[in-house]
């Protein structure tokens, strides 16, 4: 039978609708038992079972968990490896020579000019003689506790994109976060606090923002909280004209208004989960600001992060960001799942001035960027190991890529490089203090037991106990991964 134009559009119509129907009640969860998909890995994916009305519940992990709770150190701009842990004889011995094999090498701002050592001498830390910089020689005692991984190589030389590449695992908008990921596979311990919680620079926020600890495709109730010790939640605090007692009667009427719906419509899984917001919401009105309350801290502890410094300028600022740096104690402490303190913020008053971005001017920029981020870290790890926090934690300290060995032609600066820089993690699930991979003789490319950023994500989720390769959320017909179809776990850092 021919059929003509009309025809044909009005059987292919027919044909579509059905199908649009399936998968609208299969991303509702109205189907029957579904038959299992297989993802990207060739294994069964694994999607946590989560009750709309307690989203944030703690879940079983896949593997035996080397780590509960994740804390996430992330330098935005750029922290240029060569300059803090990534001692390099040979460039220091070739000062001023060109980089071989890279005559009239364009980078992201352009020509490059001749290789050129870091402005900072190095030293050998602790006892393991570990040669760290003296921009961060607080870190660098603590050299002992490090797995320092240098050979990291991501995707991109723009920062936007580097930005989501580190914390999402792609350089395009959209996709889940790191954290969001974790707590969607896991949720949390504590029902008082948010699963997740993103901690911006005194600052600002990142060039990425939102991206950052964003949901994307994941339900939203999984995306981070964020606030910092000087910005309070949003929209959390009772409004001054209306009384405790007040208050505290409207929420008990809507909490017995609720359940009555609630029961009303008992498959209503998106009511559940309003619900459930507006309860987690009433509950942060008491345990946010107790946490946030750093008044309750000792003298001494405040000394050691620097929370006390004052007289303007780069004390101010450091003393902002250790205060960022104890809030972020406190919410593990508390049981937080997954804690991102942000150290650099979008270029606020120029480039590099808000962040390690050191185009023009590396040594001025850095020699306030790093006392900045110096001691109120090295506290935060010094604090967490004597409380015994990172038997149960994992610190990860990271950024979007490297810089180049290079000075930029013209000027007194590094630009991007993706082919090779330095992260490191600290506490439970690694092996410390170890030195893994390395980037060739000038701190150019990664050369040495290369780790993509997959493989850096992979080996995270691991220590968390979650397979990479099956933690998966169906999305626009892909089984969608943290790693993509990519990623292996780096078994030599694992302890």
């Amino acid at each position: 039978m021919s059929l003509n134009r009309r025809a044909f559009l009005s059987h292919a119509t027919l044909g579509l609708a059905p199908i649009a129907l399936a998968q609208v009640l299969s991303d509702q969860g109205l189907l029957g038992a579904e038959t299992e998909r297989v993802g990207f890995s060739g294994k069964t994916p694994l999607r946590p079972q989560i009750d709309a009305a307690r989203p944030h519940a703690s879940r079983p992990s896949h593997l035996v968990p080397r780590a509960k709770n994740v804390l996430m150190i992330f330098c935005s701009g750029a922290l240029s490896h060569i300059d803090t842990f990534d001692f390099k004889p040979e460039l220091i011995k070739r000062h001023g020579q060109p980089l071989p094999g890279a005559e009239g090498l364009i980078t992201f701002q352009g020509a490059q000019g001749n290789l050129t050592r870091s402005p900072w001498e190095f030293r050998p830390r602790g006892e393991c003689g570990k040669m760290i910089s003296e921009l961060v020689p607080q870190l660098g005692a603590m050299a002992d506790d490090i797995c320092f991984i240098h050979s990291l190589k991501g995707k991109t030389n723009t920062h936007g994109p580097g930005e989501n590449y580190m914390c999402t695992g792609f350089t395009l908008d959209g996709f889940p976060s790191f954290g969001a990921w974790v707590t969607y596979a896991l949720g949390s311990e504590n029902d008082e606090l948010p699963a997740y919680v993103a901690i911006p620079d005194p600052r600002g926020t990142p060039q990425s923002s939102v991206n950052c600890w964003g949901p994307g495709f994941l339900p939203a109730a999984f995306q981070g909280t964020d606030f910092n010790a000087a910005k309070p939640i949003r929209n959390l605090a009772r409004p001054e004209e209306i009384s405790p007692e007040a208050d505290e009667a409207t929420r008990e009427f809507l909490l017995r208004q609720n359940r009555r719906h609630q029961q009303r419509f008992a498959g209503d899984s998106e009511l559940a989960a309003r619900i459930a917001s507006y309860e987690l919401a009433a509950r942060m009105q008491l345990s946010v600001p107790r946490v946030s309350d750093l008044s309750t801290e000792p003298a001494h502890i405040l000394k050691m992060y620097g929370a006390d410094a004052a007289g303007g300028g780069v004390e101010d600022l450091k003393a902002a960001y250790a205060r960022n740096c104890i809030l972020g104690r406190r919410l593990i402490e508390n049981g937080v799942r997954f804690v991102q303190i942000f150290n650099g913020a979008y270029q606020t008053g120029g480039e590099g001035v808000s962040n390690w971005d050191g185009h023009k001017q590396i040594h001025q920029q850095y020699s306030l960027h790093g006392p900045v981020l110096d001691q109120p870290t090295a506290a935060l790890l010094k604090d967490m190991k004597q409380r015994g926090l990172l038997a149960d934690t994992l610190v990860v300290f990271c950024t979007e890529f490297g810089r180049m060995p290079t000075f930029q032609q013209g000027a007194s600066g590094r630009d991007h490089n993706p082919a090779g820089f330095t992260a490191w993690m600290a506490g439970a699930g690694v092996k410390a203090p170890l030195t893994y991979g390395a980037t060739d003789e000038f701190g150019y490319k990664a050369a040495e037991n290369i780790v993509t950023t997959h493989d850096f994500h992979a080996t995270i989720l691991h220590i968390l106990g979650l397979d990479h390769e099956r933690l998966s959320y169906y999305h626009n017909g892909i089984e969608r991964r943290l790693t993509d179809v990519e990623g292996e776990v780096v078994q030599a850092i694992l302890s």
